[in-house]
């Protein structure tokens, strides 16, 4: 299969990288010309495509990898873009947490050029991109999505189909507010236990074997918070500020209150205010520390 791919950032250049090993040929495109130069070396299958139009010409399918909604709808609708630029009967599977009220207008929009449109947005960081164990959760037509799913399979190895066009966006954006959710959660527990004089190392290893588990104290805090290692992070807290504010513009649009999800929103805009953007998502965590007055913090781990 022919594949174009557009966005070698953290995540894109393993995607890209795993089509290719799996034996597609790729012609790929990225502002910034080094990741363009460290695909081509990881694969004879992957070439340089010098526009977005030069992907498209004669792709089979099309990948977009890019930061959100803006980026996406400029890559689709711009003049040369992917819209003008693919040919009738191509796919184009967009893997960006996104709109889904963009995503279901530019389904309607390739559709009508004869071009099929999946929203495959993925999960599992940046780990998960390297060892191509990405989770991919698929929304488009159901026949479309049994078409490309080899392909799909280069990238992950928990490929769902969601349903119709948006779907995969919408579960993108429920996971990733379930997880922002559970480390605000988290945040407010320990610092309650630790406040209240409990050793943190005790208190996080007995509810992370108890009932009261989940993720963030058993694998993110023991990784980011509890060492204070907020650099560096495979999903930084720019991003996640972006899926969480979608989130929330989804559930205004419903009218589904969100309570928890607004308290989220709330502190994910003073993470940014606060300069943070580029650090780890958990790090507004610290803000909780702050209104107790206690700092979650183990310098050698839990």
């Amino acid at each position: 299969m022919q594949v174009g791919f557009i966005g070698l950032g953290h995540m894109g250049q393993h995607m890209a990288r795993h089509v290719a090993q799996a034996g597609h040929g790729v012609a790929a495109f990225d502002l910034n010309a080094a990741s363009i130069a460290e695909l081509t070396a990881s694969s004879s299958n992957a070439r340089r495509a010098s526009s977005v139009s030069e992907v498209a010409q004669d792709a089979d399918v099309v990948f977009t990898s890019l930061p959100g909604p803006p980026e996406v709808e400029s890559v689709a609708k711009s003049p040369d873009g992917l819209l003008e630029s693919m040919r009738s009967g191509s796919v184009y599977i967009d893997l960006s947490s996104n709109s889904p009220t963009l995503i279901r207008r530019l389904y309607d929009e390739f559709k009508a050029k004869g071009i099929d449109l999946l929203d495959a947005p993925v999960a599992g960081g940046v780990t998960g991109a390297e060892a191509g164990t990405l989770s991919v959760m698929v929304g488009g037509d159901k026949e479309v999505f049994e078409r490309v799913k080899p392909v799909l399979s280069a990238i992950g190895t928990k490929v769902f189909y969601c349903g119709k066009s948006g779907n995969g966006a919408i579960t993108k954006l429920c996971n990733n507010l379930s997880s922002q959710g559970q480390i605000a959660v988290a945040g407010e527990i320990l610092s309650l236990g630790v406040k209240a004089g409990v050793d943190l190392e005790t208190l996080a290893g007995v509810i992370g074997v108890s009932t009261g588990t989940c993720r963030a104290i058993v694998d993110t805090f023991p990784k980011q918070l509890f060492p204070r290692n907020f650099e560096n992070p495979g999903f930084s807290t720019f991003l996640s500020a972006k899926d969480t504010h979608l989130a929330l513009e989804l559930a205004h649009e419903l009218n589904v209150p969100m309570p928890i999800g607004e308290i989220v929103e709330a502190d994910k805009q003073e993470s940014l205010r606060r300069g943070w953007g580029a650090l780890s998502p958990d790090v507004f965590v610290k803000l909780q520390e702050e209104r107790a007055g206690v700092e979650l913090s183990l310098k050698s781990g839990s």
